[in-house]
């Protein structure tokens, strides 16, 4: 692993988005693709953290070029609002979908009844992904190279035994719905990169996965990581890194020139560590062709979009 975890490739030029950019991971990824010379969209639910997540960046990076566009992931009108924002702009280079909701209760519902989880893991993700796919390809086209999409998962989906069919498929118990969230995030990835290859599109789709990223750990940053932000325990401090350590592998997904659709990062620690390669989980990589068309046919009716991509030939 030859990867550089504190000095990212060249930036400058490139047009970048990252959803859940005023805190944590999301802050530390989008203040280290400005540092490199990137325009980031920050993309956030909260106008203040939207400020505060700004002026901390630029007290680290005073050229930062940096955009906020607010984004309620739960509210698919925001999600549409955010994309058409997005088509005015000159470029669009690669998304990167780190935000989501972590309301872990099973009553935690949006405003139209769907799982809080499922809204913003899953839903709002394939809305922004099939709303701002035309743009990602017209910029990879006329400036070359390849767009990305990153989608951020959690390695707690290998504990899983059997794949995902429903997708809107409840459970009581917070942290499997939210697995089962993140299975489906890594099922529509790795097949929205089969299509995109098959349609010869210039779009790459990546996973991450941050590993632990704990508070006690992660540097302080005013209004982001400072005594005026509640301070969240984690019982794995000890073994675990930073926020700022646990965007590495989706940052290397972004931005590593060597990186391939279809890859997936995670600490080679799995908990802590450098960016490393790994080989997807079969679950979500490859499952049955039956599955993966009726999961992927769910999508697009959750989102009420249509995804324009070929359909790969079998193998």
């Amino acid at each position: 692993m030859d990867w550089d975890t504190e000095v990212l490739p060249e930036q400058h030029g490139r047009t970048l988005v990252v959803t859940g950019a005023t805190a944590g991971i999301g802050y530390f990824a989008a203040e280290r693709l400005a540092a490199a010379g990137a325009h980031v969209v920050l993309a956030g639910r909260s106008p203040e953290r939207l400020r505060t997540a700004e002026a901390a960046i630029r007290e680290q990076a005073p050229d930062a070029n940096l955009s906020s566009l607010l984004l309620d992931l739960a509210a698919p009108a925001s999600t549409a609002a955010v994309v058409s924002r997005l088509a005015e702009y000159e470029r669009l280079d690669g998304l990167l979908l780190n935000g989501g909701s972590m309301a872990l209760r099973a009553a935690d519902r949006t405003a139209d009844g769907l799982s809080t989880l499922l809204a913003t893991h899953v839903r709002a993700n394939v809305g922004l992904v099939a709303g701002t796919l035309p743009h990602l390809e017209r910029t990879a086209r006329r400036h070359g190279g390849t767009a990305r999409i990153v989608h951020t998962s959690t390695s707690f989906v290998d504990l899983l035994r059997a794949g995902v069919r429903d997708v809107r498929a409840r459970s009581r118990v917070g942290v499997r719905a939210y697995t089962r969230s993140k299975a489906v995030t890594e099922m529509f990835a790795y097949e929205l990169d089969r299509r995109l290859r098959a349609s010869s599109a210039p779009v790459a789709s990546l996973v991450s996965r941050p590993g632990v990223g704990v508070d006690a750990r992660t540097p302080r940053r005013p209004g982001i990581r400072d005594e005026t932000v509640p301070f969240q325990r984690n019982p794995y401090t000890l073994w675990a890194q930073g926020k700022d350590a646990a965007a590495w592998s989706a940052l290397r997904a972004l931005t590593d020139p060597r990186a391939q659709g279809g890859d997936l990062y995670s600490p080679s620690g799995g908990v802590k560590g450098p960016p490393v390669r790994l080989t997807p989980n079969p679950l979500t990589q490859s499952p049955p062709p039956d599955t993966m068309e009726s999961v992927w046919r769910q999508l697009e009716e959750l989102a009420g979009v249509r995804l324009p991509t070929a359909v790969p030939a079998p193998a």
